[in-house]
């Protein structure tokens, strides 16, 4: 068995970080600014895949934002993912959705002033330095939706239209547990194309989709593909995780981050997020991940608004196990509400409020879709005996600690 991250419980034993800068001689020099992540680079290892045939987990290192960081993070695969395809199609007329869609997708440009931490050579003094992303209109008042991670720690923030226009944009808020961010722009002699949202949740494999972005710089780009998977999980800039999440084989690269992913509708469905690559560059392998739209359209009046997004949080670090079916608890945060209820490490989650849980992924979705302070009823598997504990729903830390994931 092995260890998976999950964001929506407790921080901690989550990913490994094979290139992140901890050790000052094994940093890469920097290809922009220190910001959150710019590209996602897959990391396969049968010690990885040993003993989680049935949860597909897969280390990933990064994000698609235009900096040269990586940080790991793990994909897990759904134990129902639905194939069923009622309503899928592999049919769109791309260049029809292009069309429309296009002026309402944004080039953005952030720059910030990283500190001597974040210097790669540990030189001291600050630099400055510049991450690209993609974005798009959501309405006619000027709010702009994007990747958090593009415009993390930026000092000033410039938005580009297709059309060559470009304004200054404000950091309304963001949220790095779902690795989202609103900015405002003043509209005033513009005419703004806002996108419609649709829905992730009626998603099937097989979808056709489009990703618009700016992908290496190359505003305004277009690529097509199919939803390869849905209810992913993937790890969020806070390093808890995001559930739900679309796997794609639509070509997304550094500069796509932030940008929408369309149904063949034109409806925004995700926003482009993080790529694997097998560890080998930082390019599309066709194995890409959007942030779910029905799981932003759910904070984005607040984001809007410029307020602070909570999310529920339990305190544990779970495995999955080829031997029972459930989530089997690794580890709980001292003083969570886990921790509170009881639960103990060696636990097996076999339900939570009355749902079933096959696994780790279950359990990550069922506290997303919570909220803090709700009163759940948690079904365990402890030794021969199951019991169940009522459990109060916490507060999302800001960050991840060393001992939860959940």
């Amino acid at each position: 068995m092995s260890t998976t991250p999950h964001p929506w419980l407790s921080p901690g034993a989550a990913a490994h970080r094979p290139d992140s800068f901890d050790d000052p001689d094994r940093r890469p020099p920097p290809r922009n600014w220190p910001g959150r992540r710019s590209l996602t680079v897959l990391l396969i290892t049968t010690a990885l895949l040993g003993g989680l045939a049935s949860a597909g987990a897969l280390a990933v290192a990064g994000v698609l934002g235009g900096n040269g960081s990586t940080t790991a993070t793990t994909v897990v695969q759904s134990s129902s993912a639905d194939v069923s395809g009622g309503t899928s199609s592999t049919s769109l007329d791309a260049k029809a959705i292009y069309t429309s869609a296009s002026a309402g997708v944004v080039d953005i440009t952030a720059t910030g002033t990283g500190s001597s931490q974040a210097n790669p050579f540990g030189q001291g003094g600050s630099s400055q330095s510049t991450a690209t992303g993609s974005g798009f209109v959501v309405d006619s008042k000027g709010d702009i939706v994007t990747a958090a991670h593009v415009v993390d720690g930026a000092t000033s923030i410039k938005v580009t239209f297709s059309d060559g226009t470009s304004r200054t944009a404000t950091l309304a808020g963001k949220d790095d547990a779902t690795d989202v961010a609103v900015l405002k722009i003043d509209p005033s002699g513009l005419t703004l194309h806002p996108l419609t949202l649709g829905s992730s949740a009626s998603l099937h494999v097989g979808d056709a989709l489009v990703a618009i972005g700016s992908p290496f710089g190359y505003q305004e780009s277009l690529s097509t593909g199919v939803v390869s998977g849905v209810d992913r999980t993937i790890q969020a800039p806070n390093g808890f995780t995001v559930a739900h999440a679309i796997q794609t084989d639509a070509a997304l690269n550094p500069g796509n981050s932030g940008g929408p992913i369309l149904d063949s509708s034109g409806r925004v469905i995700g926003v482009a997020d993080q790529i694997a690559t097998g560890g080998s560059s930082d390019q599309s392998s066709g194995v890409g991940f959007a942030v779910p739209i029905d799981l932003i359209a759910a904070e984005l009046g607040r984001l809007e608004a410029g307020q602070t997004v909570t999310h529920p949080y339990l305190g544990v670090s779970t495995t999955e196990s080829t031997g029972s079916t459930g989530a089997l608890v690794a580890s709980v945060t001292a003083g969570s509400p886990a921790a509170s209820a009881g639960v103990n490490a060696g636990d097996v989650v076999t339900a939570f409020d009355g749902q079933k849980i096959s696994g780790s992924s279950d359990l990550v979705a069922a506290i997303a879709a919570k909220a803090p302070g709700d009163k759940v009823d948690l079904t365990i598997h402890r030794g021969s005996a199951s019991r169940t504990l009522t459990v109060t729903l916490g507060t999302q830390p800001t960050s991840q600690s060393s001992s939860s994931t959940r």
